[in-house]
């Protein structure tokens, strides 16, 4: 009687997590299903360029459809008045994209954000509170790793927030610093570090709850790095996104709709 009892529970039991993960895993597909169509390409058209159409990192359409964010060392690049160049933005996937031509409407060099403005509207994405998210929370990734060689194909990642930390740590020895380090330290903010593959091209990638798709930060992969691993001779692989809450101060500094 009491092998039947324990033969059953653990049917059940086997059966619940079973079934579990199996709600997880429709339900994470629904939401890079819903995410994906907002993921955009960012880059640089050059008319004489040896590549005219150049992609330099990953952006998402939020507000009222018409408007990319994406991290500033994305677009940071002067445009030469001598030729015919312009920052562009790749919708669509594959070898045959669309391609808008757009304007930067606001930067933020401190929190690394850039928000661009297209000639028309996309499917945009929910924005998550101004509140920090909890550590161990679900998110998903989708950018365009090493989007110069693999092309636009948007690629997923999953994993959680591991931990919500300083952007800059102070030095071990005074010749370590700088005044770019000094000055970083005055205004260090808080990011989130994350247990999650990201690589280069995945700049500007929104990092979003994996059940609801809303974003809760712009992964970045250059700006943080530069500082809170500036001391290690070979940087980790970890991963760093810039909360939503820093998107959503530039956005409304410059009068935009972000809902």
């Amino acid at each position: 009687m009491l092998f039947k009892k324990t033969a059953k529970w653990l049917l059940i039991n086997t059966l619940s997590v079973i079934f579990i993960a199996n709600s997880y895993a429709h339900s994470t597909k629904q939401t890079v299903a819903k995410v994906k169509p907002s993921v955009v390409g960012v880059g640089l058209y050059d008319a004489l360029g040896t590549q005219t159409h150049k992609l330099q990192g990953t952006g998402f359409v939020f507000g009222d459809g018409s408007l990319v964010a994406t991290n500033y060392h994305v677009i940071d690049q002067a445009l030469d008045p001598q030729k015919v160049q312009y920052h562009i933005v790749f919708s669509g996937t594959g070898r045959k994209p669309n391609i808008h031509k757009v304007e930067i409407i606001a930067t933020d060099r401190e929190h690394d954000l850039a928000i661009l403005k297209l000639n028309k509207s996309l499917v945009p994405l929910t924005l998550a509170s101004e509140r920090y998210v909890e550590d161990g929370t679900d998110v998903l990734l989708t950018g365009f790793p090493i989007g110069a060689i693999l092309g636009l194909y948007p690629a997923t990642h999953q994993g959680i927030v591991a931990a919500t930390t300083p952007d800059v740590i102070p030095t071990a020895h005074s010749s370590q610093l700088s005044i770019q380090m000094l000055n970083r330290l005055e205004k260090k903010f808080m990011i989130y570090q994350l247990d999650i593959t990201a690589y280069p091209g995945n700049s500007g990638s929104p990092l979003y709850d994996a059940h609801s798709g809303e974003v809760i930060g712009i992964l970045n992969k250059v700006f943080v790095k530069e500082s809170k691993e500036s001391v290690l001779e070979k940087p980790s692989a970890i991963s760093y996104a810039i909360p939503v809450r820093y998107l959503i101060d530039l956005a409304k500094r410059e009068g935009l709709k972000v809902k």
